[in-house]
C-alpha cells in the first residue's frame, strides 16, 4: 500500500539558520493494506518530514514513496489528487486544524466540495453518527466543543472523502489523559469498520502499543528499529528504544492497555481529573451527552 524506499531528505542552507539537516537518512519500510503501522521517535527524529513525505506535500532529496504503488514524489499538484482523494491526516493539535469560522457541517463537508458527492448533508450526519457525536453538533462551532469533541470532528472530517489511507499525526498527545484511551479505541474501531489502512504516528511507545500491529522507531532521521509492536515494546533491541519505554510517563505506564472507565477511575485515584462535561451535558470527552450514546467506548 505504502512504500517508502531508501528516503533522504535534506533541508539546505536557507533554513535552519544557515546549517544543512539531514531529516531523514536512507529510511526504507512498507504497510501493508489494512495494516495499523506505528512511527514513533522523539522531537527531531524526522517523524513530520517522513509525515509530508507520505502526504505529498515534501519531496525527498533521494529515494522513492509509492503509495498503492504509483510514485509520489516528483509529482505536481494536479497529478496528486489521487493522493488526496485516498490519503487524509488527522492532526495533533484539533483547533488549529479546525476553521473557527466554520459550522461542523461546513468542516466535515469540505472535503467533498469538487467531488459530486451525491449525499453531502446525509454523509455528514453519517460520519457524526460513526464517531459518536449528536446529529445537532452539525450547526455548532468548534470553540463551542471540548478537546475530544475537536478531534472526534477531525477524525469525520479525514473520513469524508471515503480515504483508504488514514495518517494520525499525533492524535491523543494534546488531550486530556482520561480520554486518550476513548479516542484510541474509537480509531481502532473506525479502521475496522471502514476497511482502512493507519499510520499513527507517536512520541510515545505506550499509545502506539494500543493500536498498530507493527512499528517502526526513528532516531534523528534513521530508521532504527522496525517490528511487531509486541516485539519491539518487549525486546528492545536498541538502546534509544529502551529509552523511549523509560521515558513514558509513570502514571501512563501504569495506565497502558486498560479501558476508558478503568482509566477515568485510576487517573481520579492517582489525584488526577477527567475532562470535564461541557455546558450542553456531554461526556466526559464531550462525545456526546451522557446517556445519548448506546454504547459508550472502553
Amino acid at each position: 500500500m505504502i512504500e517508502v524506499d531508501d528516503v533522504h531528505r535534506v533541508y539546505g542552507s536557507g533554513r535552519f539558520g544557515g546549517r544543512t539537516v539531514h531529516a531523514l537518512r536512507g529510511v526504507s519500510f512498507a504497510v501493508e493494506r489494512g495494516e495499523r503501522f506505528g512511527i514513533v521517535g522523539e522531537s527531531g527524529s524526522g517523524k513530520s518530514t517522513l509525515i509530508r513525505l507520505l502526504a505529498g506535500l515534501d519531496r525527498p532529496t533521494s529515494g522513492m514513496v509509492r503509495f498503492d504503488g504509483r510514485e509520489v514524489s516528483g509529482r505536481s499538484e494536479r497529478q496528486l489528487r489521487f493522493l488526496r482523494e485516498q490519503l487524509q491526516v488527522v492532526f495533533q493539535d484539533p483547533m488549529s486544524s479546525l476553521d473557527p469560522r466554520m459550522n461542523v457541517r461546513q468542516i466535515v463537508s469540505e472535503p467533498l466540495i469538487g467531488t459530486r458527492h451525491p449525499d453531502p448533508v446525509g454523509r455528514v450526519r453519517e460520519l457524526l453518527a460513526a464517531v459518536g457525536l449528536e446529529a445537532g453538533a452539525a450547526d455548532r462551532y468548534p470553540h463551542q466543543f471540548s478537546g475530544g469533541q475537536r478531534q472526534r470532528i477531525s477524525i469525520a472530517r479525514a473520513l469524508a472523502p471515503q480515504p483508504s489511507v488514514l495518517i494520525a499525526d499525533e492524535p491523543v498527545s494534546a488531550l486530556d489523559v482520561s480520554v486518550r484511551a476513548q479516542i484510541l479505541n474509537l480509531l481502532a474501531d473506525l479502521v475496522d469498520e471502514f476497511a482502512l489502512t493507519m499510520v499513527f504516528v507517536s512520541h510515545d511507545l505506550s499509545v502506539v502499543r494500543r493500536v498498530c500491529d507493527r512499528v517502526a522507531v526513528l532516531r534523528d532521521g534513521e530508521l532504527v528499529e522496525v517490528g511487531t509492536t509486541e516485539q519491539v515494546y518487549s525486546d528492545r533491541a536498541q538502546p534509544y528504544t529502551r529509552q523511549l519505554v523509560a521515558a513514558i510517563p509513570t502514571i501512563e505506564r501504569a495506565l497502558a492497555g486498560v479501558d476508558a472507565e478503568q482509566l477515568a477511575g485510576q487517573v481520579a485515584a492517582a489525584g488526577g481529573a477527567p475532562e470535564k462535561s461541557a455546558p450542553d451535558g456531554s461526556a466526559p470527552d464531550g462525545s456526546a451527552p451522557v446517556g445519548a450514546r448506546k454504547d459508550e467506548e472502553g
